[in-house]
């Protein structure tokens, strides 16, 4: 009771403690060791509701957690009541549902919060603040802190640890609190995922909370947090196409916080990142200096009041530019998260630690960057992880406050090294050829859009011959961020640790968009270029005769090829595609296989297929005498289990994004069988996990298991909804996928999920490619096509470039050969029969013939066109290059395309949706089916 009362004590004889949330807190703390001062007492306030006051409860109560409006409706309370506190809207969910920030300070700072804004905007860009101006900035800015809570939505106690932080820090009169109030605008973003938020709070309060342990096996998750990503809503920084990243963002270019801090839960029992390296290559070292001095100043405050189990460094790389936090890193400021110990709700739990380890050393040890190790076994609260986290942030915030004209001056400086570096470094710059000289220009325009979204400025070419090129000069802000983006990633074959996340990212090659380096500073003073002010897109235009009956398309693998051929179909039901299966000549220019042949359209619906969707649309009098095919667009489905729906998710999002239609199927689905009968396409999305538990799904015992909207839990049963998520497809499901096949069914796994039609016989052809030194991470590698007459090809040039993580590999037999359309590497595959044969004198193959199914490489590199990576690193690639990245596999009437790599990764590889797209077009029209 001694330290309870010394904290008592620290908050001034004038302002008393609340007696009573404080007895509760301390009953819902297990140990005293992890009560520290700074949080052992809550100030009472008789004007401003406290988290008891408002709910009933305290932060971290045994057996409590709140929907995301009910946490709104407390903080809006709290604005209400006091003008320290300000709350605005900043975004809307996929659902509809409302994303807020909080502004926390004195009252006089808000009220004059926009010239501080102003003042941040000014050394977020030194070009606006030279040195001799830069005191005087300084002079009138303060800093911003941001908290982000409640990303991923398992890690249920930050939402609740922030209502009694902004309680503290709008009600304390203790100096340490005073001095954040006066010299820190602190922003809340309570739930940032709030439609995953209310999910898993129903299903925590209708399924998890009466599970007496917390290793039983039930699964402690919603099925879905947000209506796409899973966990990878921490994956979407370079897509930004998540509503809360974008609400994130906003964030960043509104108030420009110098430091962005992400509270998560996952690992025991305080993990403040600096990460284990490597770190990004176009990291300042100002800011890789900054990680270490606000961990260490954590853990040092933390432990100076008695909390065990903080420690750094060993969790996590600081290598991957796409989490919410490096919003910050990438844009000069500094981006950090913590790891608390969490439950998944907020039960208390006795868990066991002997087991954990990370970087090689048990959490349980001592090491130098973890001083003062957990016990073995710990007993866990709510509370307990509300005790850490906030204590945390207190530390954090008096650290910003403390030092803040240092940080400020650094949020400066590392601006200044950026464009310095931009002037010195080459690359100076980096050019995106105009819309003529892409293969897909709508994509080129993509990226153009992408970088200025990353408030990367970019400038474009008036005149010469040059005209219409884009040009993105590192001199600028943000030119790390540009090199980073825009370059080549070099991770190294020495690290020590496995990546975290993936490897490489080159936006160029992930998009199927040329972009050269410039390494000329004549390009500083290049005339003739003009800012972007707005967003571009690609031309579009119907060109040729005036009466003619055919339109044209010369396919490269443009991305909106195969969603103009829907839209086509619904605007011109009469109208038929046909895609040209050889080459030909038409207006002085060669069209390549798989070209488009258009009958039966309306001048009209060419021309909005043209401008909507960025294409070129030749009018001819007649459609060319070429063998071809008819382009009959499938219905598809997309199938997703109930254990891993996250890469079902994107594939979803990107079927939504290009206007394709479709239909999502589960394990019930499969199950129900006829599947011929309502579908052409089954597409299954790579998922993880063993063979069995792809089978087997979710363990039957715990069925029946619903996932459906009730007076209970009325935030499930979306996106999708099923009586019984256990069970999986069963042997009944995977009946019914094979019947589909052999009734003439086209069956696409993506990814993992080759597993799941390969070892599972219904592609027995495939067996597993064993490896022993092969190491994948996700890298941006090249490869061959081997069987240029598939149509899944068209529009690939011989060699091309794909991302692949690690993931499952498969062979066929030497008489197979033929079911490879795609192989890892750029060598060309050479037949064992090859060679001078006795009895045949004259067997030397041919000479390849020329490629031209492109108009463009996908990128520039100065590696040449050999190597197998192109970006981020692979170890052992011997054993992967010449196997199968492709296979088509024909079974009785229908076939199998199993993908061994992921062509709908997270959003981002555009450059490979095309090879899906082609797949579905040319469903029924594959060799071996005509």
């Amino acid at each position: 009771m001694l330290l309870f009362a010394a904290v008592a004590l620290s908050l001034g004889s004038h302002q008393q403690t609340d007696t009573a949330y404080g007895r509760l807190l301390r009953e819902a703390t297990t140990d005293p060791h992890f009560l520290p001062a700074s949080v052992a007492t809550v100030p009472l306030s008789t004007t401003i509701p406290s988290p008891l006051k408002y709910f009933g409860t305290i932060a971290g109560a045994p057996g409590v957690m709140h929907h995301a409006a009910e946490l709104y409706g407390y903080f809006r309370a709290l604005a209400r009541a006091t003008p320290r506190v300000r709350l605005e809207t900043i975004g809307k969910t996929e659902e509809g549902r409302e994303i807020i920030l909080v502004a926390i300070a004195d009252s006089a700072m808000l009220a004059g919060s926009a010239g501080y804004r102003a003042a941040l905007a000014r050394l977020a860009d030194p070009r606006t603040t030279p040195p001799a101006a830069l005191d005087s900035v300084l002079a009138v800015a303060k800093p911003v802190y941001y908290l982000n809570g409640g990303l991923h939505s398992t890690e249920m106690n930050s939402p609740e640890m922030l209502t009694e932080l902004a309680y503290r820090l709008a009600t304390s009169e203790e100096p340490a609190i005073r001095t954040i109030r006066s010299s820190v605008i602190t922003l809340i973003n309570p739930v940032s995922e709030p439609d995953g938020r209310d999910r898993q709070v129903d299903w925590y309060l209708h399924y998890t909370k009466s599970h007496p342990t917390p290793d039983d096996g039930f699964p402690r998750s919603s099925p879905f947090w947000g209506d796409y990503a899973f966990h990878d809503n921490n994956r979407d920084g370079l897509q930004l196409a998540l509503a809360l990243t974008r609400a994130i963002y906003k964030v960043y270019y509104d108030w420009h916080p110098i430091v962005m801090h992400d509270l998560h839960e996952s690992i025991p029992l305080l993990h403040v990142s600096t990460g284990t390296g490597p770190y990004n290559e176009h990291t300042d070292p100002i800011a890789i200096g900054e990680w270490q001095v606000l961990a260490n100043s954590d853990i040092t405050a933390l432990e100076a009041q008695g909390l065990p189990g903080v420690w750094t460094w060993g969790f996590y790389d600081g290598w991957w530019p796409g989490y919410a936090l490096w919003i910050a890193n990438n844009h000069n400021a500094i981006g950090r998260f913590y790891e608390t110990f969490g439950n998944a709700g907020a039960n208390t739990y006795v868990r066991d630690l002997s087991d954990d380890s990370y970087a090689g050393d048990s959490v349980t040890t001592r090491q130098w960057y973890r001083p003062w190790p957990p016990t073995k076994k710990v007993r866990w609260s709510s509370r307990d992880n509300v005790n850490y986290s906030e204590a945390g942030v207190l530390a954090s915030l008096g650290y910003t406050g403390m030092h803040a004209t240092e940080l400020l001056r650094n949020f400066w400086q590392k601006g200044v090294n950026s464009m310095t570096r931009g002037r010195t470094e080459k690359p100076y710059a980096y050019v995106i050829p105009g819309f003529a000289r892409q293969r897909d220009p709508a994509r080129a325009a993509y990226l153009v859009n992408q970088l200025e979204r990353q408030a990367i400025e970019v400038e474009r070419r008036t005149s010469g011959d040059s005209a219409g090129d884009f040009v993105v000069r590192r001199d600028q802000p943000y030119g790390d961020l540009v090199v980073n983006l825009l370059g080549i990633q070099h991770y190294p074959q020495s690290a020590k640790y496995p990546p975290y996340d993936d490897i490489a990212w080159t936006l160029g090659d992930l998009y199927g968009v040329t972009v050269v380096p410039v390494n000329d500073t004549t390009v500083f003073d290049w005339t003739g270029l003009e800012r972007l002010r707005d967003s571009v897109a690609a031309p579009g235009a119907v060109t040729g005769a005036n009466a003619g009956m055919a339109y044209l398309v010369a396919y490269r693998g443009q991305t909106s090829m195969v969603p103009a051929l829907y839209a086509m179909a619904a605007l011109a039901p009469g109208s038929r595609a046909y895609a040209a299966e050889t080459a030909f000549v038409a207006f002085a220019d060669t069209f390549p296989a798989g070209s488009v042949i258009i009958e039966g359209a309306a001048p009209e619906t060419a021309g909005i297929l043209a401008q909507r969707y960025g294409l070129t649309i030749q009018r001819a009098a007649a459609a060319p005498a070429v063998a071809r095919h008819q382009l009959d667009l499938p219905r598809v489905a997309i199938y997703h289990s109930w254990y891993s729906t996250q890469d079902a998710g994107w594939a979803r999002y990107t079927f939504e994004q290009y206007g394709i239609p479709y239909r999502s199927v589960d394990d019930g689905d499969l199950r129900r069988g006829a599947l011929r009968a309502r579908f052409d396409v089954v597409l299954v999305p790579s998922f993880g996990g063993s063979v069995a538990q792809m089978i087997n799904g979710i363990d039957r015992k715990w069925g029946p298991l619903p996932y459906q909207r009730t007076t209970d839990t009325p935030n499930l049963g979306t996106p999708f909804t099923s009586p019984d998520i256990t069970g999986g497809p069963g042997f009944e499901g995977m009946t019914a996928l094979r019947d589909f096949v052999d009734q003439g069914g086209t069956l696409i796994a993506l990814g993992a999920a080759s597993q799941f039609v390969a070892e599972t016989g219904i592609a027995g052809q495939l067996t597993p490619h064993r490896t022993t030194t092969l190491f994948h991470p996700g890298s941006i590698v090249r490869a061959r096509v081997r069987q240029r007459r598939s149509p899944i090809v068209y529009g690939y040039p011989d060699v091309t470039t794909l991302f692949r993580g690690n993931g499952p590999l498969y062979d066929v037999a030497n008489r197979d050969s033929a079911l490879i359309v795609l192989q890892y590497g750029a060598t060309r595959h050479v037949e064992k029969d090859e060679g001078p044969m006795l009895g045949i004198p004259d067997t030397t193959p041919p000479a390849a013939a020329p490629d031209t199914s492109s108009a463009a490489p996908a990128a520039t590199h100065a590696g040449g066109d050999s190597a197998y990576v192109v970006s981020g690193m692979v170890r052992g690639e011997k054993e992967i290059v010449g196997a199968g990245a492709i296979y088509d596999v024909p079974i009785r009437k229908g076939r199998v395309i199993a993908f061994t790599f992921d062509p709908l990764h997270r959003f981002l590889n555009h450059h490979e949706f095309s090879l899906v797209w082609n797949a579905l077009a040319n469903w029924n029209d594959l060799p071996g089916a005509r």
